[in-house]
């Protein structure tokens, strides 16, 4: 009886991520494919609605001028475009160099905060600034919140509006191609990563009309969806997305439009940054639980569970999993769960080291690294749970070190 506990366990554990990583993108491929394509756009640029740019920026002089440059090159009727930056209590000259383009354009609205209190809570303070600055307008107004490293090309701007002629769209994110690719580092994993992501998104839109959250860096939302964020949240993006699905509406993937960002080459860094947006998951799963228990009830609570749930307590499966493995293999008749075990030993300890000391060497192994990669981003995923469980008071934090 108690091996057969220990089996369930164990063959639960394995389903739930082949699940989350397999089937669950191949179902949705089998979907998408069969799916046929009515969208809604705008044409007209006459008909385009008014566009609110939201950037929250702490110490990005290294990138603002290439950012705000290319927000000032979109291909949209410059009298429908208006740029809201919120500088938050940056130290460099990130304030000098935004003052500069508000003299030099009358679209630029730059607000220098004199203390430090997160992007989320400054995207909301300008959220309200530029909805007050339209209220006098008739007609649609969208809000393009985006990260000062992401630089846009022309057509982006565009693409992502041209859905909002569909009165249910709330939500459109851009697609997001990395720059900088290197053959050491994790740029390769991490771009490999989020273009399987990438992916994903694009394809629960066009099946449900329900993508599980956009990458953050540029998407826009309809501005009469949008959700003020609370003070202590650290994943913002994916907040204000599923409000707006809680409300009705509909989010989904442009894959036309594009945008550039650096990919993180330092495991280190991404482990950081990884282990600060997990503890904003577990805050957004607790929220939202309602729309993912119990997993069967709808379309939203299966997408949910499956994409998002199963990989965040991917750790707590992992570990679960190993240790009714290593229990029923030391029974010496189970010889499949003896080798199993010895091969996830192996996995989470020998090859990791191995590929660690292969590298300082300066050779690059593509599936040595995606095994330390994969197992590092589960490590972040769990220190990210214990730190939701302390508390988290506030969202400021350093950004990544910008390329």
């Amino acid at each position: 009886m108690t091996e057969l506990i220990l089996e369930f366990i164990f063959w639960s554990g394995m389903l739930c991520f082949a699940h989350t990583y397999l089937f669950y993108p191949f179902l949705l491929k089998l979907l998408s494919g069969a799916k046929p394509n009515n969208l809604q756009v705008f044409h007209d640029p006459q008909t385009f609605p008014q566009v609110s740019v939201l950037m929250s920026v702490y110490n990005e002089a290294a990138v603002i001028s290439a950012k705000i440059n290319s927000l000032l090159q979109l291909d949209y009727p410059p009298e429908k475009l208006s740029i809201w930056i919120g500088s938050d209590c940056s130290s460099d000259t990130t304030n000098e160099v935004l003052a500069s383009f508000t003299r030099d354009d009358s679209r630029v609205h730059f607000f220098p905060f004199g203390q430090r209190r997160g992007k989320p809570l400054v995207i909301n303070e300008l959220a309200e600034k530029a909805a007050q600055a339209n209220s006098g307008a008739s007609g649609l107004h969208v809000f393009l919140i985006t990260d000062a490293n992401v630089i846009l090309i022309p057509q982006t701007l565009k693409e992502l509006v041209k859905h909002f002629k569909n009165e249910r769209i709330a939500v459109v994110d851009a697609h997001m191609i990395h720059t900088g690719i290197k053959s050491d580092g994790i740029s390769q994993i991490e771009d490999q990563y989020i273009s399987t992501e990438v992916q994903l998104k694009h394809r629960e839109g066009i099946v449900w009309g329900k993508m599980i959250g956009p990458f953050g860096g540029c998407y826009a939302v309809r501005s009469d969806y949008f959700t003020p964020v609370p003070h202590n949240f650290l994943v913002d993006d994916f907040y204000i997305t599923l409000k707006a699905i809680e409300r009705g509406g509909f989010a989904i993937s442009e894959l036309k439009a594009i945008c550039y960002e650096p990919v993180s080459h330092e495991i280190g860094v991404e482990y950081r940054r990884k282990a600060r947006i997990s503890s904003g998951n577990f805050q957004n799963m607790a929220t939202f639980r309602r729309l993912w228990l119990p997993p069967w009830r709808s379309s939203l609570h299966f997408a949910f569970f499956s994409h998002k749930v199963l990989r965040w307590i991917g750790p707590f499966l992992m570990i679960v999993a190993g240790l009714s493995c290593g229990l029923l293999a030391l029974n010496p008749l189970n010889l499949f769960y003896r080798y199993s075990f010895f091969v996830l030993i192996a996995g989470c300890t020998v090859l990791p080291v191995f590929d660690r000391v292969l590298a300082r060497f300066g050779f690059h192994l593509r599936l040595l690294r995606s095994l330390r990669y994969f197992l590092l981003m589960n490590m972040a995923l769990m220190e990210g749970f214990f730190k939701y469980l302390k508390g988290i008071k506030n969202n400021v934090w350093e950004p990544t070190k910008r390329q």
